[in-house]
């Protein structure tokens, strides 16, 4: 039998239970006023096998202790003095060093606000505010923070990659991929999507994270799923949680309380009394139904007051410019075929010599009198008169071999991140927000209209007059019709698509004017919001290429003043002589 000794003074120190959870053990003389005040702490717990209690870590619970007497241990004592200090005095300024880039006021309130949070705050700007730039500019802030472990969807790995070596100094980064996990992990960033984490829990466990980041954190909702509990055992012992979701909430409040949990258990350390509180609890007469909702404006006061910190676009439109421009990598999974074709693109374009390219596109120099554009079914686009049409297609047909090349790449980058770009637009669709796709062939049009047919309509060549402002009409006046797929030559010019103010481009045309005519659908007179351009890329493809040299063009055009036009073949000489030089 386990002897007791006598305690005789009250203590209080740190504890860590076999879920990882952090807690604070009590032990104390045993009388009816000591018991009193133990009792008084929702949340408190007994173990009859220790003979102590634990309460959950709190600041409140750590000052009522020290109005109780307790003897404090060092780390509870400095932990406690530290967020009371927070509380008292936050912080009103930060100097980043270091980050590689400049901050749009409302970020370094968002910055500001993870710090004075000691690094464990919810971040639930609407979706194109830069809620992963605020996170990876507090990485900066606190370089020495480290490991970080960044848990996102497998679709924002690339994205994160990208992001932190644009933003910020790390000299080590690595993306985790596959079931298996290898060796050690290196100490500095660790980017990892929610479907494996249950794989590499142990090992990203051994690492002793100091910065948790769970990027779309709604992710985590369900509690019986796999990725929901590794996620919950990883965070219980990261010092820092950093939550990014603009959609915390997608259907029902019961879905944010693992959120609230993974960054403060005792916000509402009672789950129990949550459901009753915030979930209009309904007895069926076979269990207990939370789908509900109830006392909301109680609980988002109480977000507010603990945890989060949430901007609208509306509220920070001072900050922005007309328009902001995105690069979303995403990957192929058809890149072994994809490469091949490169390198024998590549090996092709370094044979000849640079006048047989050359004259290939003699054509779009000389047709200097040309009034319209026409786009070739090589998606090639020239300046011709119409009573000329035929008689340059003539021309051109033996002079195509290039262009064929690159449009056999451009299909096949397009064809293998067809399933990513439809998992994007589905997390993008849960910010509530509609929005409008931009593409050119047919078979991405067929197949983003098969997946989204419920909520989408479309325009391309074979929509008559009618039909096409039926469309442009029920993407504008009706909620229900969150998407609208365009063919960018059918539907780039002459509508008007106000009802959005997000623009994804999946296939690209030759011209920053083509470009910019199609993204114009949205910036016209009676958007009230900034333009989202999201540039949809297939990762380290001639997609990634165009897309950039695209918008290096447009910035070039939108600064002079007689908005001069960049001629088609100038992108795609600069483009083969990208390859040509490799």
């Amino acid at each position: 039998m386990k002897r007791t000794k006598n305690i005789l003074v009250k203590s209080a120190r740190f504890l860590t239970t076999k879920s990882g959870e952090t807690v604070i053990r009590c032990s104390f003389p045993f009388n009816e006023d000591n018991l009193a005040e133990i009792r008084t702490v929702e949340g408190r717990k007994w173990s009859a096998i220790n003979k102590y209690w634990t309460i959950p870590l709190s600041l409140e619970n750590a000052l009522n202790l020290r109005n109780w007497k307790y003897r404090m241990s060092a780390g509870l004592k400095e932990w406690a003095n530290e967020k009371y200090f927070l509380k008292k005095n936050p912080i009103k300024e930060v100097k980043i060093k270091g980050l590689k880039g400049e901050l749009f006021p409302y970020q370094k309130d968002g910055v500001l606000f993870i710090e004075n949070h000691n690094g464990r705050a919810l971040l639930g700007d609407e979706m194109g505010l830069g809620k992963t730039i605020q996170a990876l500019a507090w990485l900066q802030l606190h370089k020495r923070k480290r490991p970080v472990i960044i848990i996102c969807p497998a679709s924002l790995k690339l994205n994160w990659f990208r992001e932190t070596q644009a933003w910020i100094n790390c000299s080590t980064l690595t993306i985790l991929s596959g079931t298996k996990p290898y060796g050690f992990l290196p100490k500095g960033i660790i980017i990892i999507n929610y479907d494996i984490v249950h794989y590499w829990l142990t090992a990203l466990k051994a690492c002793i994270p100091q910065v948790i980041i769970l990027d779309e954190s709604h992710y985590i909702k369900n509690n019986s799923a796999k990725r929901t509990k590794a996620v919950k055992k990883l965070c219980g012992r990261a010092p820092h949680v950093l939550c990014l979701s603009g959609t915390p909430i997608e259907n029902r409040p019961v879905e944010i309380y693992n959120t609230i949990q993974v960054i403060d258990k005792t916000i509402f350390p009672n789950k129990w009394k949550f459901l009753h509180s915030f979930c209009d609890a309904k007895h069926n007469g076979f269990g207990w139904d939370f789908t509900g909702a109830s006392n909301m404006k109680e609980l988002h006061d109480t977000l507010v007051d603990k945890i989060m910190i949430r901007r609208m676009k509306k509220d920070v439109l001072k900050d922005l410019p007309d328009k902001m421009y995105s690069f979303v990598p995403l990957e192929m999974d058809n890149r072994q075929e994809y490469e091949e074709a490169e390198d024998n693109f590549i090996q092709y374009v370094q044979d000849k010599v640079e006048i047989e390219v050359r004259e290939a596109y003699s054509n779009f120099i000389e047709q200097e009198s040309l009034s319209r554009f026409v786009e070739t079914d090589l998606q090639s686009i020239v300046r011709v008169d119409d009573h000329k049409l035929e008689q340059l297609k003539t021309e051109m047909a033996g002079k195509t071999t290039v262009l064929s090349e690159i449009e056999a790449l451009k299909q096949l980058a397009v064809k293998g991140k067809l399933d990513s770009v439809i998992e994007w637009v589905e997390n993008f669709l849960k910010s509530g927000e509609k929005l409008v796709l931009f593409a050119h062939h047919k078979f991405v049009i067929k197949a983003l209209m098969e997946h989204f047919k419920n909520i989408a309509v479309k325009i391309d060549g074979s929509v008559s007059q009618i039909k096409r402002q039926q469309a442009i009409d029920l993407f504008q006046g009706n909620d229900q019709v969150r998407l609208f797929i365009g063919n960018i030559k059918a539907a780039g010019i002459g509508i008007t698509l106000t009802a959005a103010s997000n623009v994804a481009i999946i296939e690209y045309p030759w011209t920053p004017g083509a470009l910019k005519q199609a993204i114009d659908r949205l910036h016209r007179i009676g958007q009230k919001l900034t333009v989202w351009v999201h540039y949809l890329m297939a990762l380290d493809s001639i997609e990634e290429k165009i897309a950039k040299m695209l918008d290096k063009k447009q910035k070039v055009l939108d600064a002079v003043l007689d908005g001069k036009e960049t001629d088609a073949s100038d992108l795609l000489t600069e483009l083969i002589d990208q390859y040509k030089y490799k």
